[in-house]
């Protein structure tokens, strides 16, 4: 039977990724493996920053062999111009065929307020589609993952949405989660019986200061509560790069998943291969 800690995720970036950005109080020098191990979380997606690192990502990948399962993006944050022309595909493709615990390639950042063409996303759905199409072709077959604001569910997401495996959910300003439990069943509306994992951030990057401990509780909460009654596959906890800044949110979530980790689903979830 599977526990809480096997669809637990940790959202990976290169090391120190984040250093003097967001306010944050320290410099971090974790690497993303060494973060997952002081998590005790047993998956990872490992998404370029500002275009780091770069193909190949073969050596990254070797720190990652212990672990369950890993998910690489295909398409960076937004501050990653180089997935703006073109993915990272072909070389998350490649990789799994080397490393079978690679299950996925994400799309980050990806949807964003409508331009003067009209576009809502990165990419068009119809290229959405080749890349699922690429990606459940390649290897072992991978998951097409998307990540999804609460800000973006105002906007006709549907079309790009159907040929995505993966549905990853996220409230970047801290003081809307009073409205998470809203918004997720906007979500549920939204996107229907896609796979759903919940977006826990660590810190408040859309202030730039540390989250509210009660806040953190009740993403955790609503969480572990959603994914025992199937709503969820999963939760993500943002980030590995600050993990080793002794943050208040991060050191909670470090001791909550020690107490719940362990804890067996009553039913099959489908957080991974």
């Amino acid at each position: 039977m599977d526990t809480v800690r096997d669809h637990l995720w940790l959202w990976c970036h290169e090391t120190g990724a984040n250093n003097g950005q967001y306010s944050l109080p320290r410099t971090s020098r974790m690497s993303p493996a060494e973060a997952a191990y002081y998590l005790d979380i047993p998956n990872v997606l490992m998404i370029v920053y500002g275009d780091k690192p770069e193909p190949p990502f073969d050596q990254l990948s070797i720190a990652f062999r212990p672990l369950k399962n890993v998910v690489w993006s295909i398409i960076g944050d937004s501050s990653s111009k180089r997935n703006d022309k073109a993915t990272d595909i072909s070389e998350v493709t490649r990789l799994a065929n080397k490393f079978p615990n690679i299950t996925g390639g994400m799309m980050d950042d990806f949807f964003h307020p409508a331009n003067e063409k009209g576009e809502i996303a990165r990419y068009s759905a119809s290229e959405i589609a080749a890349f699922r199409d690429q990606l459940h072709k390649a290897a072992h077959g991978l998951d097409l993952w998307v990540v999804l604001y609460s800000h973006n569910l105002d906007l006709p997401v549907q079309e790009h949405i159907k040929n995505c495996d993966v549905v990853t959910f996220w409230t970047w300003n801290a003081a809307d989660l009073a409205d998470l439990d809203k918004n997720f069943e906007r979500l549920e509306k939204a996107v229907g019986s896609k796979r759903k994992i919940l977006g826990c951030y660590m810190w408040d990057f859309g202030a730039g200061k540390p989250i509210p401990l009660d806040t953190m509780k009740k993403q955790c909460e609503s969480g572990l509560k959603w994914l025992k009654e199937g709503r969820i596959d999963g939760m993500i906890f943002l980030s590995s790069v600050i993990c080793d800044m002794e943050l208040e949110a991060v050191e909670w979530t470090r001791k909550w998943i020690a107490e719940v980790g362990d804890q067996p689903l009553a039913r099959k979830t489908s957080g991974g291969k």
